[in-house]
């Protein structure tokens, strides 16, 4: 009896089935091939596979928005050639020196056609003085050791040379018809093309570094041989006193502009040649557009933050542009040239030192930045000391000056009481006035000075947050 209660006890039951599921279709059909069915399966691996990637990177990018909304975000402000390149590469160097290292092969390109563009310079200011009000003179009219017969023998050795621009420079800044005048679009699309090719500097070895340099653009785009080739001639022309006379009287500003690197001529034009840092920051190459750049610090406490530093195009037509990047900025670093003798590229009516001020006056009164760190960097120091001893007085260009000492202290003085006076008066509410005189050449003293600079940054931005 007992058995049989246990025979007849109930079966377990279970859930009704739900009427509304259906079996996910594999996409197999009754007459499907092993092959078939075999690239069936690897389509659905591939979409499994495509849609992972889209969830990683979705993922990755909300962790950069959240990384990015917890960093430092500061803009670097000021005209054009004001020197933000310079600084920028500063930072680099000192925070990220391994970008920076990875980065000097490419460099050596730019310097050479710095190189080339100064040796035009040159030679357009000799021609206008041998050949005045642009008379062409015969072979036949000019004496064998005249001036005018070495410039056209000169000109025609580097000829090769200037062709060479060219071709680099359609490369490299398809916009631009003279390296004086280069530009490349901000981003890193300009120096992919360079890094993708070999590294010139790999080996010390003359010939192979040679093979190397060639190897990088291709030996019809690589100026290293013709320069090579002329090098006692550059070196003679530029050491020549007639030519510094002639530059001191149609050209007095030469010296002075960026990327110049005729004093070191003999140095650069070798065959195992590799840029210094200091070269690197010497160089020049103009932006366009906006480039941001991520550098990761560490404060004493221990915590990481990340910087992001925008670089905003100067000119006066990308200042528009600047305003979407004025939200939720924790610093502006301001530069400010102490050229009181130059003149505006886009209005050569314009004071560059005046145009700074302007410029200064509606950062300063934006109400989007007021609780944003000014940090006003007066830059070119270097530049304004070989100004004033070459005997240039201030007055003469800022009437205002008076007969104030043409020294490099009440000069730098003089200005910035001016700053000060409109930081102070056009700024919606109260804050420091920061100001640092510097020369973005000068490395070691930039390092220290940025150094201090991204802390005190950081540690505002920390406070803020109440972090500290």
């Amino acid at each position: 009896m007992k058995r049989s209660k246990e025979k007849s006890s109930p079966s377990p039951t279970f859930p009704p089935l739900n009427p509304y599921s259906v079996a996910r279709w594999s996409g197999a059909t009754d007459s499907e091939t092993e092959e078939e069915a075999r690239l069936r399966l690897q389509a659905m691996q591939d979409a499994i596979n495509v849609s992972r990637g889209i969830d990683i990177m979705l993922q990755e990018s909300k962790r950069d928005m959240e990384r990015r909304r917890k960093g430092v975000k500061i803009l670097l402000l000021g005209q054009s050639e004001s020197g933000k390149s310079s600084v920028l590469k500063n930072f680099q160097l000192a925070f990220a020196p391994r970008h920076f290292e990875s980065e000097r092969p490419i460099w050596k390109i730019v310097i050479q056609l710095n190189i080339i563009g100064s040796i035009k310079t040159i030679l357009e200011a000799l021609r206008e003085e041998y050949e005045p009000n642009g008379q062409v003179t015969t072979p036949i009219d000019i004496s064998p050791n005249s001036p005018l017969r070495t410039l056209r023998r000169m000109t025609l050795g580097l000829s090769p040379l200037f062709f060479i621009e060219t071709n680099l420079l359609k490369i490299l800044s398809p916009e631009s018809t003279d390296s004086r005048d280069m530009s490349v679009r901000a981003g890193n699309g300009w120096k992919a093309l360079l890094k993708a090719r070999r590294d010139p500097f790999a080996s010390g070895d003359h010939h192979s570094t040679r093979r190397r340099s060639q190897a990088l653009l291709g030996q019809e785009n690589d100026p290293s041989s013709v320069l090579l080739g002329q090098r006692d001639d550059i070196i003679s022309l530029w050491q020549n006193p007639e030519t510094q006379e002639i530059l001191h009287r149609r050209r007095p500003l030469f010296r002075d502009q960026p990327g110049f690197f005729m004093d070191d001529i003999a140095r650069i034009i070798t065959p195992d040649y590799v840029p210094t840092d200091r070269d690197i920051i010497r160089a020049r190459l103009r932006t366009t557009g906006i480039e941001e750049y991520r550098f990761v610090a560490e404060n004493p406490g221990g915590l990481n933050s990340d910087f992001y530093i925008t670089d905003v195009g100067g000119s006066r037509s990308q200042r528009a542009s600047w305003a979407p990047f004025f939200d939720d900025v924790q610093a502006i670093l301001f530069l400010a040239p102490l050229a009181f003798n130059q003149m505006l590229d886009e209005d050569r009516r314009v004071n560059r030192l005046e145009d700074s001020l302007w410029l200064w006056k509606d950062i300063c009164s934006n109400r989007l930045l007021q609780n944003a760190n000014l940090i006003l960097f007066f830059n070119k120091r270097d530049v304004l000391a070989a100004t004033l001893a070459a005997g240039v007085k201030v007055k003469k260009f800022v009437p205002t000056y008076g007969d104030l000492p043409n020294d490099v202290p009440h000069v730098t003085k003089y200005f910035k009481e001016k700053f000060r006076f409109s930081h102070k008066r056009f700024s919606p509410d109260a804050r420091p006035f920061i100001c640092h005189e510097t020369s973005a050449i000068d490395i070691k003293a930039m390092t220290v000075l940025l150094t201090g600079v991204r802390e005190a940054i950081l540690r505002q931005h920390l406070r803020n947050g109440d972090m500290l």
